[in-house]
């Protein structure tokens, strides 16, 4: 029998590939996931329209000795807004480079949990005595200790605390007692205990308590979580713990379980939890048995890569979530053995990206700029174009798509829409059904014109523009870069891979151009 030939029509079919904004995924097969989602997405960030090249960061707060910073202190107040960073068994005022100064030592452990109430900073480690920002006698801001006293109570056993219905409320390091402010609104003076070890039935530990807030105000529904190393969750309703007329137990939820004492943070009046699922909205998960929890999870579309991550790091400090307003993003630090990652997740659209190559133990807040503490010291992120003088290095491969066609194709020409403030090196190639090679980059690349890459024939353009100032992603101002490139790749799916180097550029990508010829028929 005759081998039976393609029948090609010879005519060229053109296809408009939208950029990945649904961002990565790690959940769905590669032969049914969403041409607008990515395989990979590393060090780009999925806006509804388009997909944009993240912020690069500088040195903010450095020293001689390379101090290891494991926690960033922020502190809000009409006096101006303060940021601390804890390392080395001290405590520096980091809120303005040129003014670094010690503000506390002499302390056994640097991860201090903390909470702000009533224009004061009440931090804890499970190690040293509680200590808190305030004015002292004179009026100068200080750390002090903090003065509480307790029947049965260490102070220095205390390593987290939380604000609920005006109190202040204290996990009690590897037990199941919580240590509460015997009176709202009060800052010192009396703890009272909470032992939980009556009713919860699956061990462990108090890990961390959160305030709850399911109508968005401080009515009736505003609740006090207190969660367990085990994953149970007990719910109380009320505002004083010692009367019984005002504090009941609603219910007992099990999830899975927190890790970290860095585990909570609240949004919208909801309390995301990092835990062995993924990153789960407790408002999702609590009605639900662990196993039903995991497609709630904020995560659910990037559960694998979490799944590994946890599995292989999660006794490793540094894991924590943080609101980012100004990059409309939440964060979530991931300690990888000797290097760190960040999943990041677009608050408006769910998309999910991966940040890397930040080396980063910590993050915290000043008047809006995001931070983070690192081996060396403390540094300034989505600032600059550059990883502090170093390329930043994008990559995404692009899920696979049949371009509306199930035939066999060859793909003959490719048009990535893409926007530049400068210059950058560019990567472009296309793979086909689900083969994954890499194609590096290209030494001794030209300023101008298009550059031949080795393999595959794929070209790059390089674009030189002014360098816009204080440009956003929904206002960058540069070149349009709107050109065929010459491409060769045959098969029935295809996957863009966009591959990027750059250390002076903000770069958007919006679509693709596909030209291909349809092929009649196989055998």
């Amino acid at each position: 029998m005759a081998n039976q030939t393609i029948n090609r029509s010879g005519r060229s079919h053109n296809y408009t590939l939208p950029a990945p904004t649904g961002g990565l995924n790690v959940r769905d097969g590669l032969d049914t996931m969403s041409e607008t989602d990515a395989i990979v997405m590393d060090n780009y960030y999925p806006s509804e329209t388009k997909v944009c090249l993240r912020g690069g960061y500088r040195a903010y707060a450095l020293n001689d000795d390379k101090v290891k910073v494991e926690t960033l202190i922020e502190f809000r107040h009409a006096d101006g807004d303060r940021l601390f960073a804890c390392g080395n068994g001290k405590i520096w005022d980091v809120s303005t480079p040129a003014d670094i100064r010690e503000v506390s030592s002499d302390h056994q452990y640097n991860n201090w949990q903390y909470v702000q109430f009533k224009d004061r900073i009440l931090a804890c480690n499970g190690y040293d005595k509680p200590l808190s920002w305030q004015k002292d006698e004179e009026g100068e801001w200080v750390w002090k200790e903090a003065e509480f006293t307790g029947s049965g109570l260490d102070p220095q056993k205390l390593i987290n605390v939380a604000m609920s219905k005006q109190r202040l409320f204290f996990v009690e390091h590897n037990s199941l007692k919580c240590w509460y402010s015997e009176s709202a609104g009060e800052v010192q003076g009396t703890l009272m205990e909470l032992d939980f070890s009556a009713l919860v039935t699956r061990g462990g530990c108090l890990q961390a308590v959160a305030g709850w807030t399911q109508d968005g105000g401080q009515g009736i529904d505003d609740l006090t979580l207190f969660i367990t190393s085990e994953g149970e969750v007990l719910v109380y309703a009320g505002s004083d713990p010692s009367n019984a007329d005002d504090w009941s137990l609603k219910g007992k939820y099990y999830v899975s379980r927190p890790i970290g004492y860095r585990c909570t943070f609240q949004y919208r009046g909801d309390v995301v939890m990092i835990s062995e699922d993924g990153y789960v909205p407790l408002s999702q998960v609590m009605p639900l048995a662990q196993g039903g929890t995991a497609g709630l999870a904020y995560s659910d579309k990037i559960r694998g890569l979490v799944l590994e991550r946890v599995r292989d790091n999660k006794t490793l400090p540094g894991w924590q979530g943080i609101i980012y307003p100004r990059g409309g993003y939440a964060l979530f630090n991931v300690p990888v053995r000797k290097q760190f990652e960040q999943h990041v997740i677009n608050l408006s659209s769910g998309a999910w990206c991966r940040f890397t190559n930040i080396l980063s133990l910590c993050w915290g807040l000043l008047s809006g700029r995001l931070y983070f503490g690192s081996e060396t010291g403390v540094y300034l992120f989505d600032e600059g174009y550059s990883d502090n003088g170093l390329h930043i290095l994008g990559n995404i491969h692009q899920a696979y798509s049949d371009f509306g066609c199930g035939n066999l194709k060859k793909v003959q020409m490719i048009n990535p829409r893409t926007k530049s403030s400068t210059r950058f090196a560019l990567n472009i190639y296309v793979n086909t059904d689900f083969d994954d090679s890499e194609q590096g980059y290209q030494e001794n690349i030209g300023n101008t014109g298009l550059t031949k890459w080795a393999g595959g024939g794929v070209s790059t353009k390089w674009s030189s523009l002014g360098m816009p100032k204080g440009t956003k992603w929904a206002t960058l101002k540069g070149a349009v870069y709107n050109r065929w490139i010459c491409c060769s790749a045959s098969g029935f799916k295809c996957s863009v891979v966009f591959k990027t180097k750059t250390r002076g550029n903000l770069i958007e990508w919006h679509n693709t151009g596909i030209r291909y010829e349809q092929g009649g028929g196989i055998l």
